[in-house]
């Protein structure tokens, strides 16, 4: 028997909203559970249900949560995460980001990222990124979520592929990205 996602999911929103008598999540360790539907669900149904997460008052606000992966994430995963925080802001954004961290490492980096080709956005390589902490991560994530909410979604698709990476915001986050799944999935 194959795996089924949307039993699976219909669990963690019957817990969430307490539906039933039996409105625990399923057995076991929600970690398992939330690589199971990461690994079946369609990745627009993730990257849905990881913003959703990222957006509930039930978890860190979204500035927080991204230092926390950040702080997690290895080199290559940390310039992503970066490149993704960075795309998604403005060229005034980023100017107004970089004279706000005056003097700071953040601003040094900031300057030094090489300019692609196609946009002109700052990218930031992993060796760059390894030299950033999750303080300034948090800086940059608030700063992009005030000056571009969808920031959020952007930042969701990118979390979506690298899916262990949410599991480092724990079992509560696990659960609430699970129960958002299955709403949408229920839609």
């Amino acid at each position: 028997m194959g795996f089924d996602l949307g039993n699976l999911l219909s669990q963690f929103v019957n817990a969430a909203n307490g539906n039933n008598a039996n409105a625990a999540p399923p057995a076991g360790d929600v970690s398992d559970h939330f690589d199971q539907a990461a690994q079946n669900a369609p990745s627009d149904l993730l990257s849905q249900g990881l913003a959703a997460m990222l957006r509930s008052d039930q978890t860190p606000p979204f500035a927080q949560a991204a230092a926390q992966m950040f702080g997690q994430a290895n080199p290559n995963q940390q310039a992503g995460m970066l490149n993704q925080l960075l795309s998604g802001m403005g060229p005034a954004v980023l100017a107004s980001l970089m004279s706000g961290a005056a003097g700071s490492g953040l601003a040094s980096l900031l300057g030094q990222a090489t300019q692609q080709q196609d946009g002109g956005k700052p990218t930031v390589t992993p060796e760059q990124a390894s030299t950033v902490t999750p303080d300034q991560v948090a800086q940059i994530a608030s700063h992009a979520e005030q000056h571009n909410p969808d920031i959020v979604e952007h930042m969701s698709a990118f979390y979506a592929e690298h899916a262990s990476l949410i599991k480092t915001l724990g079992g509560a986050a696990l659960t609430v990205a699970l129960a958002k799944m299955a709403e949408t999935h229920r839609g």
